[in-house]
């Protein structure tokens, strides 16, 4: 991980629960504020937008939803001919679907949200 995530994943340490609800309004979707300093600090707004699409759709399956991004090694690079994956599961073990990323600037190696009642966040803020 470079510095830039380093500092990111530092600063994301200091949140627990949230003061401020964001929101996106085309999709409904609510977000705290340590998402917020997330999208901000790495500008990764797409992020947000792109597991809020997929976990709504994934709400008739479950009602709670983890997501968790994670960079792949160059082994494994390799092998799923992507850089990155997005799996959702259910937080009971059970995966509900992956997506594969070609290609991110996303700074962090791997970082895990929940989203539930149409509001993404972090496990802290939970």
């Amino acid at each position: 991980m470079n510095t830039k995530g380093n500092q990111i994943k530092a600063g994301l340490q200091q949140f627990c629960g949230t003061q401020t609800l964001y929101s996106i309004p085309l999709l409904q979707t609510r977000f705290t504020d340590g998402l917020k300093f997330l999208a901000d600090k790495a500008e990764c707004y797409w992020l947000i937008t792109d597991v809020s699409v997929i976990a709504k759709s994934l709400m008739a399956k479950s009602y709670f939803v983890t997501v968790d991004f994670k960079r792949l090694s160059p082994e494994e690079r390799e092998a799923q001919q992507c850089e990155a994956t997005i799996t959702y599961g259910d937080g009971n073990g059970n995966i509900l679907e992956t997506h594969r990323y070609g290609m991110t600037d996303f700074p962090l190696d791997e970082l895990r949200l929940y989203f539930t009642d149409d509001t993404l966040m972090l496990p802290t803020e939970y």
